[in-house]
């Protein structure tokens, strides 16, 4: 092979004939060849970079793709119509199980296949359950996809949803036929999930299948409990199962996790669903915090399954919980008719949660002469976010109203002898359920020896017009002549004249505080001093009393007064009730020292028309013994000492009560007659009883009273927060007042633990009313109304204001009043601000 001579070389126009001639000039030709090969060598080269960069880039692009894609989880359940539940389906290991869990898979990815929008994102699908129902499925699909792509794929697993409803209800179901397996669909359920639930469903290392057992209770525990707290990051998931034609009813006997119950959970949660899988329309119940050990918290399955999760994160963990569970016949009769003059009903397995998806309803017959009245005890139907209004989720119907949230006295009357009374429950969120009684009435009397109000309620005749609303619609108090000692209110209520100008709305529409109120441009200061509103917040005392720099947005440095909060520092700042609010206001973060204090971790029982306090819910409370009876009150301040009135311990003729050794202190105590494991007894070291205290006028009644051995700090042994000598408890503001005192003016002493709710009152208001005996280091409260106050045997104890944060500050120490709960005679407490130093003095607290 040769060049012809007469052709040119030229790189730049390269033209080339080829012949098979003899070879004439072998170094010509191999000089030539040369050239040549490493012209088409540098061309391939050149096309291999050329196809490695094309490749590379490729592969980048594709990379950066896949690694733009995530991984979308959907979980949900499916009703196969052509199957009946076996034992055998229970068990993931079984071949029933597997082989039709295949041909559920295999349906899916039929399914997914057939939808374009689904088709190249399916990754798998995998068959967690089965329940009874015919057979139910529960199941979770995963694909990969770009996050831009996900609400396309929402909407193809919503169309896939549907399209198996529409084919059932035109009885042409899915069918998918696999050996002798035929899966026939006749509804699909689906949800997308979080990160964080996606991982709770693939880890199986936390994860138990218990099986109900005729008459018998079985137990289950979260993770190392009661020894050790439970571990940090975990996901466990209990799946409970009952038999046939049974429910679950679960009970947690012991239950202490981060967070509070008012909360959000957002920390460490158990969740319950009436369901095997966790979608959130099955939702029962979402619990964290703690709950009292008396307090035994029931739940009921709408079916015969039931799913128990704990999801915890990585810090603060809690001992746990302990549970247990039963099963029983499923309740076939809900409502019927009831006759008869009186009776009973209640939601179904009341006190217990009641479960989903139950409709109930009754028919009341009385005489025909008489009409129907239903009186609820309890009334508990409340879910987040529902409009009590219209109560379009759980609901009480009586009469064509709807009933939902919190009752605490509901009276319905009936305008014939029958009525009929239903009770409804959607698929989610259940709650403690309703106790009722029916009663035969005549027409003409329907409260004998009562008043009746316009929504039906009874309420004692003696509290018609009397300033407050008992009946819950002002119907007693409407068209009422005011008293010489009353003021009446633009909406035609009368008011104590004492009310009048003392800073609180207790009209209701501001009308007792009108006239003494400032002008528009003005700021009303506590003292009432009226200033210009653009004098408000600029860093100078124009009230005379510190109210207008108190509440400014920033907390800036101030010349110290007597009303202004001192740092550790010796600085000053403007803020009101600076302390312990979890925020950080003092440069030296003095004002968030010392602050493990006034918290509870119990909340507030729903008491409904008692005062008895929940276990743990005023955890500083102290009952003191003398003689091995209860004689006064106290409270826990630090792990040593105790503060309680200098009355309590004045020495007598006889005996000498400042003597340590004629006390007992019980801590944790609830109950008077029952003392508990976790209840602490100590003995004294000393009792100081502050040196100016009067028996003559109660002034200066404060005593400390310090423990023989400390004490150790439980969720039912925890101080309450000092307040600092500037702390405001203002006027209106509504504390509680706790002890085992008399019931009643006269009566027995309680024997559980009574709590009343009491507003702090004015003042100048509770000095007039108590005619002078009221000195500058006393403070107010109650209701002038009476009804409610502290009583004999309560003397020491706490009077409680909870802040915003919820965190108790004790406010007043019961000291004295006339008599007990007795109209226009609050009680008289010790101002616990007046001797904020004396206690730091005397006990380093």
């Amino acid at each position: 092979m040769r060049y012809l001579q007469n052709s040119t070389c030229d790189m730049n126009g390269f033209d080339e004939k080829l012949e098979f001639l003899p070879v004439t000039n072998p170094k010509k030709l191999e000089k030539s060849g040369r050239r040549k090969w490493y012209i088409i060598g540098g061309i391939v080269v050149a096309a291999l970079i050329a196809s490695l960069i094309v490749g590379l880039l490729v592969w980048h692009f594709h990379s950066q793709a896949e690694k733009n894609k995530q991984l979308l989880m959907y979980m949900g359940a499916m009703r196969i119509a052509n199957k009946a539940f076996i034992d055998q389906y229970e068990d993931p290991e079984s071949e029933e199980f597997i082989a039709l869990a295949d041909s559920v898979k295999e349906t899916l990815r039929n399914e997914y296949d057939a939808i374009e929008e689904l088709a190249s994102y399916h990754v798998e699908s995998e068959v967690t359950d089965f329940s009874e129902g015919s057979v139910i499925a529960y199941f979770w699909s995963t694909f990969r996809a770009e996050q831009s792509q996900k609400e396309t794929i929402d909407h193809a697993m919503e169309k896939f949803a549907r399209s198996i409803e529409k084919e059932a209800k035109g009885k042409l179901p899915a069918v998918v036929s696999k050996e002798h397996f035929a899966v026939v669909l006749s509804s699909v359920c689906l949800f997308s999930l979080d990160s964080r639930m996606v991982r709770r469903v693939q880890d199986s290392s936390c994860a138990f299948r218990l099986h109900a057992v005729q008459d018998k209770t079985q137990e289950f525990l979260s993770p190392d409990f009661p020894n050790h707290p439970y571990p940090s990051d975990t996901n466990c998931h209990w799946l409970l199962r009952a038999d046939p034609g049974h429910v679950i009813y679960l009970s947690f006997l012991s239950f202490d996790l981060e967070g509070e119950q008012d909360g959000d959970c957002k920390n460490d949660y158990v969740k319950v669903y009436d369901s095997l899988n966790p979608r959130e329309t099955k939702a029962m119940i979402t619990m964290c915090g703690s709950y009292p050990p008396s307090k035994e918290f029931s739940l009921v399955s709408s079916g015969n399954v039931m799913l128990v999760t704990l999801d915890t994160d990585n810090a603060g963990n809690y001992p746990g919980f302990k549970a247990q569970f039963k099963q029983y016949p499923k309740t076939t009769a809900c409502g019927g008719v009831l006759e008869g003059v009186s009776g009973t009903l209640s939601s179904p397995y009341f006190p217990a949660y009641y479960p989903p998806n139950i409709t109930c309803e009754w028919t009341i017959l009385v005489p025909e002469q008489q009409h129907v009245k239903v009186s609820f005890s309890t009334f508990f139907l409340k879910e987040p976010n529902v409009d009590e209004n219209i109560c379009p989720k759980d609901y009480v119907e009586i009469n064509n109203k709807r009933y939902c949230g919190d009752h605490f006295s509901l009276e319905v009357l009936g305008k014939s002898h029958q009525m009929t009374v239903k009770f409804f429950s959607d698929g989610s969120h259940t709650d403690e359920g309703f106790s009722a009684q029916y009663m035969a009435f005549e027409p003409s009397n329907p409260c004998a020896g009562k008043y009746t109000c316009g929504n039906g309620v009874c309420i004692p005749e003696n509290l018609q017009c009397d300033g407050w609303d008992d009946c819950g619609d002002l119907s007693e108090e409407k068209g009422c002549e005011c008293a010489e000692d009353q003021l009446r209110c633009n909406s035609g209520i009368c008011k104590p004249k004492l009310w009048a100008c003392d800073g609180v709305d207790d009209c209701g529409d501001n009308s007792d505080e009108q006239e003494c109120s400032c002008a528009d441009n003005e700021f009303r200061c506590q003292n009432g001093n009226c200033i210009p509103e653009k004098n408000k917040c600029d860093r100078r005392d124009n009230c005379g009393d510190g109210s207008d720099e108190s509440e400014c947005p920033v907390v800036v440095p101030v010349i110290c007064k007597d009303y202004t909060f001192m740092c550790n520092n010796g600085e000053c700042i403007n803020k009101k009730n600076a302390e312990c609010d979890e925020v950080e206001d003092c440069q030296d973060g003095s004002d968030e020292e010392n602050c493990d204090c006034g918290k509870r971790r119990f909340k507030a029982s729903r008491i409904v028309g008692g005062v008895e306090a929940a276990v743990g819910e005023f955890p500083w409370q102290v009952s003191l013994h003398l003689k091995n009876q209860h004689a006064c009150g106290a409270s826990v301040i630090s792990t040593n000492w105790l503060v309680s009135a200098a009355h309590c311990f004045y020495d007598g003729h006889l005996l000498r009560y400042t003597n340590p050794d004629m006390w007992t202190a019980y801590l944790g105590l609830h109950s008077q007659k029952h003392h508990s494991q976790v209840t602490v007894m100590r003995r004294f070291k000393q009792i100081i009883v502050h040196n100016s205290f009067s028996i003559s006028t109660y002034d200066n009644d404060v005593a400390l009273l310090e423990l023989e051995t400390p004490i150790t700090f439980s969720n039912l042994i925890s101080p309450v927060c000092l307040p600092a000598k500037t702390h405001d408890f203002p006027a209106g503001s509504n504390t509680w007042v706790t002890g085992w005192g008399a019931l009643k003016e006269g009566g027995s002493a309680a024997v559980v633990l009574q709590k009343a709710e009491v507003r702090i009152i004015n003042y100048t208001i509770c000095n007039e009313v108590m005619n002078g005996q009221v000195s500058p280091v006393m403070m107010c409260a109650g209701f002038l109304k009476g009804g409610i106050d502290a009583c004999q045997g309560d003397s020491g104890g706490p009077l409680t204001k909870f802040e915003g944060n919820q965190r108790g500050f004790l406010a007043g120490i019961v000291s004295w009043g006339e008599g007990c709960a007795q109209k226009n005679k609050p009680g008289i407490y010790t101002r616990v601000t007046k001797f904020r130093k004396w206690i730091k003095d005397h006990s380093g607290v």
